[in-house]
């Protein structure tokens, strides 16, 4: 598990926490902002899945 992976489980984490606790008190833009960290996480693992993909595409090339 690489850096982008990390930041995305973090993110993600942190934005389900806001968006639950932004619907739980009614704050709508808690809420919001909640689902712009998961949408950030799932970025960043994008992000290092692209890496892994690249890191390995060598090895790959080599069989």
């Amino acid at each position: 598990m690489d850096r982008e992976h990390v930041k995305g489980a973090a993110d993600k984490a942190k934005g389900a926490i806001k968006e639950g606790a932004g619907k739980l008190t009614g704050d709508k833009d808690m809420e919001a902002e909640g689902k712009i960290d998961k949408a950030k996480g799932s970025a960043h693992n994008a992000a290092g899945d692209v890496k892994d993909a690249a890191r390995d595409a060598p090895d790959a090339l080599k069989k």
